[in-house]
Parts: C-alpha cells; sequence; structure tokens
C-alpha cells in the first residue's frame, strides 16, 4: 500500500470513529509506530486531527473550525473532566460570560444545578440548552451568525459584551503556549473572547490537554492575562512552573 492510500484510509477511520491509536494502526498495516506518527503529523498540519498521547483525534485543529456537531463529539470525557472542575469554580448568584466553544457547552450542562445564574453567551447552541432552566438570567449577544460554530460574531457581539460586568469569563481557545500565548484559529473568536476578558473580574480558560504547546492563528492574550486554567491533565512540570510564576492557576484532576 501506498503511503497516501494509508493516510486516506486513517483519515476516513477518523471521520468515523473520532480517535486512533498508533499502536492498532501499525499493527493493522504491518508498519511501526514511527510511521504511524509522521502519517499523523500530516494529517494535524493539514488540519483534520489533533494529537493525542498514544493515538489522534478527529478534528480540533489549531487553523481550521470544525462544525459544532463534530466538536461536541469530540474528547468528550476531557470535556466532561474539564465541565465538573469548572463547575466547582462557580457559586449560585454568579454573572458569567460563556464562549461558543464545545467544551463551554459541556460546562453550561454541568452549572445546570446552580441557582439564580446570570449567563452572557454568543453561543446559540448554549442559549438553547440552557432555555429550560428555571430562575435564570440568560443573554444571547447580537451579531453575524457563524453557523459552523453556531456562534454570534462582529461588531454587535462586542458592543452588547462590552456593556457588561461579570464574575467569571469562562472560554476555550485553540493554542496554549509558554512563549506564544493564548490562541485561536480566527479573527471572530478571538476578538470575541477578549472582550470577555475585558469585561470580567476573573478569566478561567478551560481547556483539554491537547491545547498545550500549541500555536493557533490569532492571539487572544498572554498567559499573565488570565487567572485560571482548568484542564483534564496536567502540563508538562516547565509549564505548570511556569504557570506559577506568572501567577497562574492551573486546576486539573489529582488521584485519590
Amino acid at each position: 500500500m501506498l503511503a497516501i492510500e494509508r493516510k486516506n484510509e486513517i483519515l476516513n477511520k477518523l471521520r468515523l470513529e473520532q480517535r486512533v491509536l498508533v499502536s492498532q494502526l501499525a499493527a493493522h498495516y504491518g508498519v511501526t509506530e514511527e510511521t504511524i506518527r509522521r502519517d499523523l503529523d500530516k494529517l494535524e498540519k493539514e488540519g483534520y486531527a489533533t494529537k493525542t498521547y498514544g493515538g489522534a483525534i478527529w478534528g480540533n485543529s489549531t487553523k481550521t473550525d470544525l462544525s459544532y456537531t463534530i466538536r461536541n463529539k469530540t474528547n468528550v470525557e476531557a470535556k466532561r473532566t474539564i465541565a465538573k472542575l469548572v463547575c466547582s469554580q462557580i457559586v449560585d448568584g454568579d454573572h458569567i460570560m460563556l464562549d461558543d466553544s464545545s467544551t463551554s457547552l459541556y460546562i453550561a450542562k454541568q452549572l445546570k444545578d446552580k441557582k439564580e445564574l446570570t449567563i452572557i453567551t454568543n453561543s446559540v447552541e448554549i442559549v438553547v440548552e440552557l432555555s429550560d432552566v428555571e430562575g435564570w438570567n440568560i443573554l444571547l449577544t447580537g451579531g453575524r451568525l457563524k453557523r459552523d460554530t453556531m456562534a454570534l460574531v462582529g461588531s454587535q457581539c462586542h458592543q452588547m459584551l462590552q456593556n457588561y460586568h461579570v464574575d467569571k469569563a469562562i472560554m476555550s481557545c485553540k493554542g496554549v503556549d509558554p512563549v506564544s500565548g493564548i490562541t485561536d484559529s480566527s479573527e471572530d473568536h478571538a476578538s470575541t473572547k477578549q472582550a470577555m476578558m475585558r469585561g470580567a473580574n476573573i478569566r478561567i480558560l478551560a481547556v483539554d490537554s491537547s491545547k498545550f504547546e500549541k500555536i493557533s492563528f490569532v492571539k487572544i492574550a498572554e498567559l499573565d492575562q488570565i487567572d485560571c486554567i482548568v484542564t483534564n491533565r496536567p502540563p508538562e512540570k516547565s509549564f505548570l512552573q511556569l504557570l506559577e510564576q506568572r501567577q497562574v492557576q492551573c486546576i486539573y484532576p489529582t488521584e485519590g
């Protein structure tokens, strides 16, 4: 089998199953694990996959915005873990801004046991998810609809966000890097997150571990412009030390 044929088969498997394992692919094709890693490297550079420990997941590329239906089915367990940890940082009566990321949707679902929250979001999907929650104040920004992400973006969105001041802004991103900071794939999404950050007392970055040491297209902020990173797995020790130096709290699951 030619290398291009193998890569295309792996791409199709990713589309169908959402994730692949290096060891299984190497055994299936009778090649080395290093060969499979090179295939996955190419798929990641092309924007189709994100490499993870021992394999890769469909999408979550730093360069592209996948449809919300694909994003919501990717890295599900990590997002659930993050959502629970974020929920522990929220108290009844909080005023919160939530971005349009798929992680924020999982956070919204997890928050439903809280009382008297005010949620401001640019995500149509989050508003639909929370439409049956009683006792909350839910505000959807104006703006231009991005159908691929079901998000409202643009100047009208920013104008509304700048009219409010909240306890916490919760957002995700495509890349978190020690040097390049927090980045995203488009100016629309990056500028919306920046507007949310400006209106919040506490800025929380909710991001799965596959985004660490990745760099996307547009800079959102420096690392020290956020207050807390919530993730499903701790970053490398050197990165944790850097976050501590910059007074950025990092919250992740601990054993026991």
